[in-house]
């Protein structure tokens, strides 16, 4: 009967270990001590809380759980590191000073099992702060060994496949999730006291927009129609500006159906922010402001390292329009050149390419020369202003050319890290650049905006002049923990299924 409690495999499938686990898993439970019964364990310390009041501690009984992780020693006495939700300790076991047959069930736990310690805070001889035994309780008892070696880039796919076991075995890694939790908490706190309202927006829509990119398409059977999961949050927050919430924010998961690569998941975090009565001068303050603090905050300095390069955070950051900055990296002035033919010519002198759909004008061939030659160039925070408005159909015209459009993004090691606008909040000239859009759809550009009535309507009650932007939160993650990849930083990142 012991052994239906334990999830059936043929037994030549199991390893050795594997097999001995059961085994001792199945005495257990035959002699009425299965471990799975135990349903709560009041741990009163952690080993940092006991580490680093060691003085105060020492002497004092305590109570510890966590995960066995290596076990040493023969006969009456034992070592084990313990690992908890901090660290690890060690834990000191002699036969004598505990129940003798509690003894001898712990010699027989494994590696990886999960135990509840009573004990005392001391010193051993060689001076490693531990714990001395006085009761050890088997919590859980771990039918699969942990592996030797679950670490380095050859095993990077199982580490982001079985994220459970990497967290167990590579200990550093928690701390990237730990600096991403800080960060979101941070964004919350910077938000908050600047009088942001945090919001939640569907995730499913009847119109893709808010961004150029290709959605994930899914059917909702009880209205027999196809849905789109969100590529931004931008048109339903913009809706709630006309409704009168000045500030708001949204933190939540964003879906493109889009290509893989170190700096993109098909899933990802980002904040899209939006304040009435400001422009796109505020959201560089913003976006400036929370970068900076959050650094400071977390890492306790401006100055932090990613990928062999040292960034300097702190405030101040250049700002340089796109046409300034093209013609500092490329060596054309845009703003010498009136004429597309022109424009299309001077960028393929320079070896730039426009995309056989795309419009052959100047804005195109600016945005080209940027995107093809410059971002590479970027390694220090950046602020690039003044985006063509073919690439900006959501942004505010520039007053002084209206070729222009008053947005920026922000760049940092030639990663684009946020993008804002001064919103475009006319909406004669919004109908038009969504019929653009739509022209472009039909051309075939399916990362084109659909033509959004409701927002048009919206739009149409009035709406403030308005600033907006939006954060890659996983972006800014990989930053503050010196990251190469996404998948370093989200816990579950998209995978391929492996084959049987």
């Amino acid at each position: 009967m012991a052994e239906q409690k334990i999830n059936q495999q043929p037994e030549q499938d199991l390893s050795e270990q594997t097999r001995i686990r059961r085994e001792k898993l199945a005495a257990l439970q035959a002699a009425d001590e299965d471990p799975f019964r135990h349903t709560r364990f009041d741990w009163d310390a952690t080993s940092e809380q006991i580490k680093s009041n060691f003085d105060a501690m020492e002497g004092k009984p305590v109570k510890i759980a966590g995960r066995l992780m290596s076990k040493r020693g023969m006969g009456k006495v034992s070592f084990c590191d313990l690992q908890d939700r901090d660290g690890r300790i060690q834990l000191y076991a002699r036969q004598d000073e505990m129940d003798e047959n509690t003894y001898k069930k712990f010699k027989k736990y494994d590696i990886g099992d999960i135990v509840g310690v009573d004990g005392e805070v001391f010193r051993t001889q060689r001076g490693e702060m531990s714990v001395r035994a006085k009761d050890i309780v088997l919590l859980s008892k771990a039918l699969l060994p942990l592996p030797e070696k679950f670490h380095g880039l050859t095993d990077r796919e199982l580490r982001y496949r079985q994220r459970y076991v990497d967290l167990i075995v590579n200990p550093e890694v928690k701390r990237a999730f730990v600096v991403r939790s800080r960060l979101i908490k941070h964004i919350r706190n910077f938000l908050d006291d600047l009088g942001y309202i945090e919001v939640e927006t569907p995730v499913l829509n009847t119109i893709s927009g808010g961004a150029s990119a290709r959605p994930f398409v899914t059917h909702h059977n009880t209205l027999d129609i196809d849905m789109y999961m969100r590529i931004a949050t931008e048109l339903p927050l913009k809706r709630l500006i006309v409704g009168g919430m000045d500030r708001v924010y949204e933190i939540g998961r964003i879906f493109r159906n889009e290509g893989m690569d170190p700096r993109h998941n098909p899933e990802f975090t980002s904040v899209e922010l939006y304040q009435a009565y400001t422009d796109f001068h505020g959201m560089m303050d913003v976006a400036e402001g929370l970068i900076s603090s959050a650094a400071k905050e977390i890492l306790g300095t401006y100055e932090v390292e990613w990928m062999g390069e040292k960034i300097d955070l702190a405030p101040g950051w250049p700002r340089l329009t796109m046409i300034e900055a093209v013609k500092q990296y490329v060596g054309i002035d845009f703003g010498t050149i009136s004429d597309d033919v022109e424009a299309v010519a001077a960028a393929k002198a320079k070896g730039v390419e426009l995309a056989d759909s795309a419009e052959k004008t100047w804005g195109n061939a600016l945005y080209q020369c940027f995107d093809q030659r410059v971002e590479d160039h970027l390694i220090q925070p950046t602020f690039i202003t003044m985006y063509p408005v073919e690439v900006s159909p959501l942004t505010k015209r520039s007053p002084q050319d209206p070729r222009l459009t008053e947005r920026f993004e922000f760049f940092i090691y030639h990663s684009e890290m946020g993008n804002a606008y001064s919103e475009l909040n006319d909406p004669i000239d919004q109908r038009r650049r969504f019929e653009k859009q739509a022209e472009l759809r039909e051309r075939g550009d399916d990362e084109a905006e659909m033509l959004d009535e409701d927002f048009l309507t919206a739009m149409e009650y009035g709406m403030p002049p308005t600033g907006g932007m939006g954060i890659g939160v996983d972006r800014v993650a990989m930053m503050l923990t010196n990251s190469d990849t996404i998948r370093d930083v989200i816990l579950f990142p998209t995978m391929k299924p492996l084959d049987d």
